[in-house]
């Protein structure tokens, strides 16, 4: 996705702190984030307020100057006053906190599952009727999602600023997480846990339709308009289905070969051995990329096998011969 549409979505609305709150946990960490902020604000005047105060009134006056007033060793208000409440402040905190934390770990019984893929470097989606999609999370409005996260290769981390969610995405295990989108729009997802060259580029998008619409997307996705030009189907699928993070259009160096100028070129590959990137070859990137490894290139991207329909994987293959 382009930084600038990125940027649009997150500071479109919202305040200096935060973007606007688009979830049912929204309101509740906001609130516990201004107390806190506020709160630590107002007791830091009031503490450098307090310590002025007793810099001036109990400076020394001139040279030789000795305090000779009683010996202070004990004040049984004082450290009630600044041991008590503190501790109830804490306590107030801590207690709110851990409310909102119980709410986001423990998922509604009725809520939706999605299944989450991260790997280098994209995200896949999968519903329950075996509907796929990379890069791209759609979802009803008011309704509970329970996501069900995994990762493929190493530790990522799904991150929805809007929504106010982040948790980490382990390999060999699975970890989940609720939410529940309070209005219709499209909301910024990102990696934060550090995973590779193209960490940056690890991103995607929560679509959030109304019930009418998302039942309408569900049964209509993935299809793609038999009326559409095969070489805009590959264009359409290069921008949607993550090939924009590692392949360049414009011969620019990313982390895998740029698509300007492939078709028809002889590639070298891993081995030394060479190979000229026809269909058959192309094809064969797509679905098992580690197969033929082009040199100077390592074997990161993920086989897209079962995620690409064949007119798709046609549309990607006409959309590169363009690329002269």
């Amino acid at each position: 996705m382009d930084n600038k549409i990125v940027n649009e979505i997150l500071i479109s609305s919202g305040n200096f702190w935060m973007p606007a709150g688009a979830s049912t946990f929204s309101s509740g960490i906001d609130s516990l984030f201004n107390f806190i902020v506020w709160g630590s604000t107002l007791l830091f005047f009031a503490i450098v307020a307090i310590t002025l105060y007793f810099i001036v009134k109990y400076r020394r006056r001139h040279a030789g100057h000795n305090y000779n007033g009683p010996h202070v060793t004990h004040n049984t208000f004082l450290e009630l006053a600044w041991t008590v409440p503190p501790l109830i402040l804490v306590t107030i905190i801590f207690y709110w906190g851990f409310s909102d934390f119980l709410k986001m770990s423990v998922a509604p019984q009725n809520g939706e599952e999605i299944r989450v893929v991260g790997k280098k470097w994209l995200w896949q989606f999968e519903y329950k009727n075996g509907t796929k999609t990379l890069g791209e999370l759609v979802v009803p409005v008011n309704t509970p999602i329970k996501l069900i996260m995994s990762s493929e290769d190493v530790i990522h981390s799904f991150y929805v600023p809007n929504f106010r969610i982040k948790r980490d995405v382990l390999p060999n295990r699975y970890t989940t997480q609720w939410f529940q989108a309070k209005r219709v729009g499209n909301f910024q997802v990102f990696c934060t846990e550090y995973c590779g060259d193209g960490h940056s580029e690890m991103l995607a998008s929560v679509r959030v339709l109304s019930h009418k619409d998302y039942v309408k997307w569900l049964k209509e996705a993935g299809s793609v308009s038999p009326d559409m030009p095969l070489d805009q189907v590959g264009e359409k699928v290069y921008a949607a289905k993550a090939c924009i993070t590692c392949h360049s259009i414009d011969g620019s160096a990313k982390t895998g070969p740029t698509w300007k100028g492939l078709f028809g070129s002889t590639r070298k590959l891993v081995g030394g051995t060479s190979v000229v990137a026809d269909e058959n070859y192309i094809r064969e990137s797509i679905k098992n990329p580690a197969a033929k490894v082009v040199e100077g290139f390592g074997p990161v991207m993920p086989p897209y096998e079962g995620l690409l329909s064949d007119r798709e994987i046609d549309g990607v293959i006409e959309y590169i011969k363009k690329l002269k």
